[in-house]
């Protein structure tokens, strides 16, 4: 089990960065959460990890903070969601609202993001609701913003969105109909966010 990567940030995108560590270039899955975490540029940066070993591949997933990674372990241990739908989850909505959908059994909340049917979302708070309330921790951090132009947005969005497992026409019906609607100086977060409810 790798615990955490700690090197140099060279390249950042909503669904996954390469960390340098002493030449090594390690792609490490990211969450919104964790893609708004991080500064823009080159910088030293440390990522708690979990490595997903399948028969064809070893993926590695990244997250900036130890409850966001803790949180991801406890999503993956039920029975119906993967590391991916985890990813998922963590990009549409903060640790801070999953926890809290999941202590008050709010199923409609967690039925709201894409990919979440309403027999996973009962799952996930009968197997997690009484773990999480003996933990009480619910954060309140919110991550920071970084607005950049419309063209990049909807690129970066969509990139996003395809490497997360969206059809590709899907999701461009989704940004293109968010755009529209909420205008063009929504941030990649916003748009990602909302294109997965």
């Amino acid at each position: 089990m790798i615990a955490y990567i700690d090197g140099k940030l060279t390249y950042k995108d909503p669904a996954y960065v390469i960390i340098d560590v002493h030449g090594v270039g390690y792609e490490i899955k990211i969450s919104l959460q964790t893609y708004a975490a991080l500064q823009d540029g080159t910088e030293r940066c440390k990522l708690y990890t979990f490595l997903n070993i399948r028969e064809d591949a070893h993926i590695l997933y990244g997250f900036k903070e130890p409850d966001e990674k803790t949180l991801f372990l406890d999503l993956v241990s039920v029975s119906g969601i993967g590391p991916s739908t985890a990813l998922v989850m963590l990009s549409s909505m903060s640790s801070a609202e999953i926890r809290h959908a999941i202590m008050n059994e709010d199923v409609k909340t967690i039925q709201s993001i894409k990919g979440i049917g309403a027999k996973t979302a009962q799952r996930a708070i009968i197997e997690l609701k009484d773990k999480l309330r003996k933990e009480n921790m619910l954060g309140t951090a919110t991550p920071s913003m970084f607005p950049v132009q419309s063209t990049k947005v909807r690129n970066e969005a969509l990139a996003a969105l395809v490497t997360l497992g969206i059809p590709k026409n899907v999701a461009e019906k989704s940004i293109d109909a968010i755009l529209k609607k909420e205008g063009q100086d929504i941030t990649v977060e916003q748009l990602i966010k909302m294109a997965l409810r």
